[in-house]
């Protein structure tokens, strides 16, 4: 009976064991976190006492050996010390002028991990009432309120080496937990996508898979903004002609070179049904967890943009043309060979006109600061000025605003980094807009949007909203606003993501959401073949009859 109960309690003890036995996913997960938290609180790491990553390298191994929870902690504890004290300092007044946005703010894991001891997690927590008061030696802010980051060596990182990996990850991960303004708002929470990835970041031992690794994660973001690339790297091929997506069909929607698109008869309105001998349908599919979009409008913008892209100089197109496929085999070119060809056309482009029965037109991809006095002059009389931003301007909101104003309104209203308690933000707004008028234009203003209009001109559709008269027309816009924070996190390989949040001034929300129109009008494959602007004519309707 004796020799059984052993030999149960053996039994017992070695399944108790296994089940306590930490993976290497629990431990680093649990790591990344305590070392971006000790980053920007702890004051020796934070003050810039330290070399943080060879820090982080050096109790790598500890980490690696410890196989239970208490064997875990205490590397962590003994980490902690061998920083030196942190002493107590009286607690952290708040400023009863500041008001917080803290849908971002959670340190719940501190006390909430299952991996660690109570004793650690009493340490944490002291150190956040007792934490870093003085500028970061990591990060700093632009004008804007964004996070830059400073003192790191990037240059140091080879992504063929397993410690160096951990590292960008790390890094990056605790850059989005700490100075996204929305990851509130994100499709997975961002513990989660940690858990999920971090395997792959262990795995990915050559260039491609390194690049994919991290493309797959700042998709998790949900962020038009957000994007990683290389420079330099395997040439790259693109079509002479930009494509829309309508109902699951690629439509030609413009030629980038005449005489590129010639030679395969690329036209306007051209139907494609495949690409590659995939559906369009499922080469959406395929690409959403490799290309960015904060909403779908802005996935198959983007998709369109730069999904069209390839290492080979052909690419396969299935068309669809009177009931009938035709497959072909299309060239692709060097991005300056196209992109030298669509510089002529858009430097050919209107910046402003006026259309028939009195109407102003501008185009705010090319018109510029330098033109507005001409542009106020000639179209100060219409009747109605549309402003299309279905492009990217270039920095002409504010004189326009002025002009459409007849006094000061306000716009905008941003969430920004509080960098004396790392990881909340506060409210700073609103801004203002428009300006004292009495000669201000008196007419009907109307704005054309659609998923191409994303960041500033987003910003400045909600400027020109303020106007006294003002209709937008079209479909939902990118939904990433605000100043964009860059930086590098592997030598060559750069990622940027939105550094501040925007919202209209009583809060709504409008990253991921965009602007919404309000007159929804898309464009239809029949209204590209038939040469027609859609989204245009249904402006001039509203302009002729109100409605």
């Amino acid at each position: 009976m004796k020799k059984i109960t052993l030999l149960f309690l053996l039994i017992l003890s070695q399944a108790i064991f296994a089940q306590t036995k930490l993976t290497e996913t629990q431990k680093l997960v649990a790591t990344c976190k305590v070392w971006g938290y000790l980053k920007y609180y702890h004051p020796q790491v934070a003050g810039g006492k330290t070399d943080w990553d060879k820090q982080l390298f050096d109790v790598l191994p500890k980490i690696e050996q410890a196989n239970t929870k208490e064997e875990f902690s205490l590397v962590l504890e003994n980490w902690i010390d061998s920083l030196g004290e942190v002493k107590e300092i009286a607690p952290i007044a708040v400023p009863k002028d500041i008001e917080f946005f803290d849908k971002n703010f959670d340190l719940s894991w501190i006390n909430s991990n299952k991996l660690f001891s109570t004793s650690l997690s009493k340490k944490l927590e002291f150190i956040e009432n007792n934490r870093f008061q003085g500028e970061q030696h990591y990060v700093t802010f632009g004008r804007g309120g964004n996070v830059i980051l400073k003192n790191e060596n990037f240059d140091k990182l080879n992504y063929s080496e397993k410690n160096s990996r951990i590292l960008a990850l790390f890094t990056y991960w605790n850059v989005i937990e700490y100075f996204f303004p929305d990851k509130y708002l994100m499709d997975q929470k961002w513990d989660k996508t940690l858990d999920e990835m971090l395997p792959a970041f262990i795995e990915a031992k050559d260039e491609e898979a390194f690049y994919i690794a991290f493309q797959k994660l700042t998709v998790k973001l949900n962020d038009s903004h957000a994007v990683f690339y290389k420079y330099g790297g395997k040439q790259k091929y693109i079509f002479p002609f930009k494509c829309k997506i309508i109902d699951e069909k690629m439509i030609v929607t413009e030629i980038t070179s005449d005489e590129l698109a010639k030679v395969d008869d690329i036209k306007i309105g051209d139907v494609i049904i495949k690409y590659n001998d995939k559906t369009i349908k499922d080469f959406i599919a395929e690409n959403r967890n490799l290309i960015n979009g904060s909403n779908e409008a802005s996935y198959l913008s983007i998709l369109m943009r730069f999904g069209l892209y390839g290492y080979s100089d052909t690419a396969k197109l299935e068309f669809l043309k009177e009931g009938k496929t035709i497959t072909r085999t299309v060239n692709r070119y060097d991005y300056q060979t196209v992109n030298k060809n669509e510089d002529k056309k858009v430097k050919q482009e209107e910046k402003f006109k006026m259309l028939e029965n009195n109407i102003g037109y501008v185009n705010m991809g090319t018109l510029e600061v330098k033109d507005i006095p001409v542009m106020i002059e000639k179209l100060n009389v219409a009747k109605a000025i549309v402003f299309d931003i279905r492009n990217y301007p270039n920095g002409t909101g504010q004189d326009i605003s002025n002009f459409l104003n007849s006094k000061e309104r306000k716009d905008i209203l941003f969430t920004k980094p509080d960098s004396t308690y790392v990881g909340r933000f506060k409210w700073i707004g609103p801004r203002p807009c428009g300006t004292e008028n009495k000669n201000n234009y008196k007419g009907k203003v109307v704005v054309l949007v659609d998923g191409e209009s994303v960041s500033q001109s987003e910003e400045m559709t909600m400027s020109f909203q303020t106007a006294d008269d003002t209709t937008v027309i079209g479909s939902q816009t990118g939904g990433a606003d605000g100043n964009v924070s860059r930086f590098e996190i592997i030598k060559a390989f750069f990622t940027q993501f939105s550094g501040i949040g925007v919202y209209y001034p009583d809060k709504r929300q409008t990253q991921r959401i965009g602007i919404i129109p309000d007159i929804e009008v898309k464009p239809t494959i029949l209204g590209i073949q038939q040469g027609k602007d859609e989204v245009l004519d249904r402006a001039l309707q509203f302009i002729e009859n109100g409605k």
